[in-house]
């Protein structure tokens, strides 16, 4: 049986934003569904000022505490953030459990994480988060222990005791997220040496990169109605309609306001971001609120180092057009048409997949340089490699040697250079 939960969202009028409160408390109640909880109710509050003790004014704590025990409310989501005493006096009120929005995004971080590496990041934000919250967690904080034999002066109170701890296990984690690092750069390094580029999706939460993932790849990543139903950076090799191989990395959602905690934790797993040949920013066209999303999303790759990019302007997959109007349809599609930077998709459907993999084969390989190499006729791993890597034009047998003209992008040919110098370059 689920816990019974109440989503609240405070909305502070002094505070700027692009979303609406409503968008806010609907995003807010899809993230506490992620974690199963059952939604008894939710509301926007509106605030004029942060009270210290509560977070809300002292009248709407008093109106929700008889409205919470009527629908038996287990657990209310704050959709904001709380000091430790904000939350401490709100569940004295309520007699409740309260849980902010970092506490709760964690909770599904925890829920949705499998790698070493997830599990690993995953533990170091919960452990970040609370080791500011011991005060939380101890109702004999005074208490001491008493000090060793050759150190004068009092013991360690238990939180110290706790916090040393924290501390420890942080510490190992970092070391062990060091390694893991180290290999993922190894295996990035091995990569480059049999050259297949890399195709990032990024996007907002639930924007349906996943089922895209999976409708390009074949694959059978998880791919749920939820935010952030997938967690683990997931790679796969997909082939383009000439026959080129690339490869497809499918990487965590993105969401408004992140924990902290989470942004420093996850920054390993967007690193195949920014190794990325190319960035497909996957929108769910269909929310309304698919312009701020696009903005959050820009944010956060601006703040791993992709500015230059961001500015330049990404290219867009504008996914779930199955819930357009047929006008709306239309208008993407003349869009498409008139710039080559958005491209509508249904990754449900399967509507403009084809015309996205031929889109993805011209922006990777537009600058590919046009080749007439001659082949020993014993030399099939080269030539095989040619039509492995390239797009053959024409093949044709001489007297003692192959003449293959063919297309190969800028790495692949300095990658032939370097394997093979002895081959004839008629042609560069």
């Amino acid at each position: 049986m689920s816990s019974h939960a109440y989503v609240i969202f405070p909305d502070l009028k002094e505070k700027t934003t692009v979303r609406s409160a409503q968008a806010r408390l609907q995003e807010a109640v899809g993230l506490t569904h992620a974690i199963d909880l059952s939604v008894k109710g939710s509301e926007v509050i509106t605030l004029r000022e942060i009270r210290p003790a509560t977070y809300l004014g002292s009248g709407a704590v008093d109106r929700l505490k008889p409205l919470l025990k009527e629908r038996e409310v287990d657990v209310v989501i704050m959709d904001c953030a709380l000091s430790p005493i904000q939350q401490r006096n709100l569940e004295k009120a309520w007699d409740t459990k309260v849980i902010d929005r970092t506490a709760l995004i964690l909770e599904i971080f925890g829920e949705r994480a499998h790698t070493r590496e997830g599990v690993l990041q995953v533990e170091l934000a919960h452990l970040t988060y609370q080791r500011s919250r011991l005060v939380r967690s101890w109702t004999h904080l005074e208490r001491q222990r008493g000090g060793l034999g050759f150190v004068g002066g009092p013991g360690e109170t238990q939180i110290e005791i706790d916090r040393r701890l924290i501390d420890e296990r942080i510490l190992k984690i970092k070391e062990k997220l060091e390694t893991v690092k180290k290999t993922r750069f190894m295996q990035r390094t091995a990569r480059k040496r049999v050259p297949f580029p890399v195709v990032a999706l990024v996007g907002y939460t639930n924007a349906g990169k996943s089922t895209l993932f999976n409708k390009l790849t074949r694959a059978d990543v998880f791919a749920k109605d939820l935010l952030f139903a997938t967690l683990d950076p997931t790679m796969r090799r997909i082939r383009l309609p000439s026959g080129r191989v690339v490869i497809l990395s499918d990487t965590v959602g993105f969401i408004s306001e992140l924990p902290t905690e989470l942004v420093a934790a996850f920054r390993a797993t967007l690193e195949e971001v920014l190794e990325a040949d190319l960035i497909l920013h996957v929108r769910d066209i269909s929310h309304p609120d698919t312009e701020a999303q696009k903005k959050d999303v820009e944010q956060v790759l601006v703040d791993l180092g992709l500015k230059e990019q961001v500015d330049a302007g990404l290219k867009e997959v504008l996914n779930k057009i199955d819930l357009l109007s047929i006008e709306e349809q239309k208008a993407l599609h003349e869009l498409n048409r008139s710039k080559d930077l958005y491209w509508p998709v249904s990754a449900l459907t399967g509507e403009g997949i084809s015309a996205l993999l031929t889109e993805v084969e011209r922006t990777l390989f537009q600058d590919d340089r046009q080749c007439i190499v001659r082949v020993a006729f014993e030399d099939g791993k080269t030539l095989a490699w040619l039509y492995e890597k390239g797009r053959v034009i024409r093949q044709t047998e001489l007297e003692n040697e192959i003449e293959v003209e063919v297309y190969l992008s800028e790495r692949d040919f300095r990658v032939l250079v370097d394997r093979t110098p002895e081959l004839v370059f008629i042609k560069a």
